[in-house]
């Protein structure tokens, strides 16, 4: 067991990756595009998400593949960033056939990111050229940290980002994360610099810190503000394998992923905080035995999720009028 090639969500086969990025309004859209077709699936722990096209990923439901999955800043605004990538994909002949016209399936989630001191007096959504131009970007290799959907992502106590990671199983499969970190609670060990996810840490893909000797079980974290108004939080990403796998069996993976969220961040889903976690198949491994298998990928999604978590704070870069400081100003600087 071991990170793949790139460490990235990239290295499971058939999957790109694109950003966009305004450093103005300190915000933007990733997106994760599938080379063909796939399948996906999403579940939400989070009290306060918002989507789009999410109900369609049930295993009930007749559309059985999408042709992307988008996670983006900018709260409501940042729905309008799968419009502008709906008619990039259907100009090229991508989406669900209806007669003759193609109707791409593209859900979504955002994040909070509207007080982060960027300028968000804009006239007209931004987002839907920021989608168009995060999908022109889609490739193999793309940055992390304060780029994409985590360029104004930001947590309990320092700046968020977006990170990514994967593994490569014994058995063959591969499993990638990709997480936008804007969680209300924290990433560190009770406001020190070591990560909760050092557990699950190759090597020093975010430090190589370890962890904390000491154990503080009374220990909480200060929220900064005490009215619901105050709080904008919302951790999303998407976990991704090359085993095919139906929707009911990435729903499980998905499920699963989430301990990945609650192991790196403190407090998580949370009433104020949109948690979700799509999951997608490339469908270029064969399964004989599904239920093991689920088994297995569904430990590994956990453990990526983690990583991925704590590589996009850790790889958070400073900007003009930030809120909080980076992990490499705070503890590095």
């Amino acid at each position: 067991m071991q990170p793949g090639r790139r460490n990235s969500i990239t290295d499971v086969t058939g999957f790109l990756v694109g950003n966009s990025t305004d450093n103005h309004i300190k915000s933007g859209v990733t997106v994760f595009l599938g080379e063909k077709p796939f399948v996906a699936a999403v579940h939400v722990m989070g009290g306060a998400p918002g989507t789009r096209e999410t109900d369609l990923l049930a295993p009930d439901r007749l559309v059985k593949k999408v042709d992307c999955l988008v996670l983006s800043g900018g709260s409501a605004f940042g729905l309008d960033a799968a419009s502008g990538i709906g008619d990039s994909l259907s100009q090229k002949g991508r989406g669900f056939p209806v007669g003759d016209v193609r109707v791409p399936i593209i859900p979504s989630a955002i994040l909070f990111d509207l007080l982060n001191g960027g300028q968000k007096n804009w006239t007209e959504n931004p987002y839907g050229n920021l989608g168009q131009e995060a999908l022109s970007n889609a490739d193999k290799d793309f940055q992390i940290g304060s780029f994409g959907a985590g360029t104004g992502a930001s947590t309990n106590n320092l700046k968020g980002g977006l990170g990514t990671a994967s593994i490569k199983l014994e058995s063959g499969y591969t499993v990638g994360a990709l997480m936008a970190v804007n969680s209300l609670g924290t990433t560190t060990q009770y406001d020190e610099k070591s990560f909760w996810a050092a557990f699950w840490e190759f090597g020093d893909e975010f430090g190589g810190l370890g962890t904390t000797n000491v154990i503080k079980p009374d220990w909480t974290p200060t929220f900064p503000g005490d009215t619901s108004e105050d709080f904008g939080n919302t951790t999303i990403g998407i976990v991704a394998t090359d085993a095919k796998l139906d929707q009911a069996q990435l729903t499980r993976i998905a499920v699963a992923a989430h301990d990945g969220i609650a192991r790196a961040v403190v407090p998580s889903h949370t009433i104020y905080d949109g948690d979700l976690i799509f999951a997608a198949s490339s469908g270029i491994r064969e399964v004989a035995d599904p239920d093991n298998v689920v088994f297995e990928l569904s430990d590994a999604a956990a453990r990526t999720v983690s990583r991925a978590i704590a590589r996009g704070v850790y790889h958070a870069s400073p900007a003009e009028n930030d809120t909080l400081p980076t992990w490499n100003d705070k503890f590095q600087g």
